[in-house]
């Protein structure tokens, strides 16, 4: 006697995996820090480069404590992000906000709105070096 195959339980069955699969990747990417590089140029001046990168975090998400070899010009894009520099209290910038880190400030960034907050970040800094440095 030969069983039928139910292919419609099957069908269901991968549609469900392939929606949970695809809900589970998209949430991990709204849920952390994205870094897009946009460009990156030697400078006129010996060993200097200027880089720019798009960095989105997701809601509630905080950037830790870290530092650049050189300034950082930020620029937000989207959302409301707050930034804590050493030394200084928190502030929250909006879209179209600017804040200035000098060479190796510690600072960190947190998504305080409900949606993806981005900024553009443009550095200035030591060619050859490691750009993000995590402290803790």
């Amino acid at each position: 006697m030969k069983k039928k195959i139910n292919l419609t339980g099957y069908f269901i069955l991968i549609i469900v995996l392939s929606a949970f699969i695809i809900s589970c990747s998209t949430s991990q990417k709204k849920e952390g820090v994205t870094r897009t590089l946009l460009q990156r140029h030697d400078l006129g001046i010996p060993g200097r480069e200027a880089i720019q990168m798009l960095i989105e975090l997701g809601p509630g998400v905080v950037a830790g404590n870290h530092k650049h070899p050189g300034e950082e010009v930020i620029y937000v894009t989207q959302g409301s992000l707050e930034y804590q520099l050493e030394g200084k209290p928190p502030v929250t910038l909006n879209v179209g906000d600017v804040l200035f880190v000098p060479a190796g400030t510690i600072h960190s960034a947190k998504n305080v709105g409900s949606g993806t907050g981005a900024e553009l970040a443009t550095y200035i800094v030591e060619k050859d070096k490691e750009l993000v440095m995590m402290v803790k």
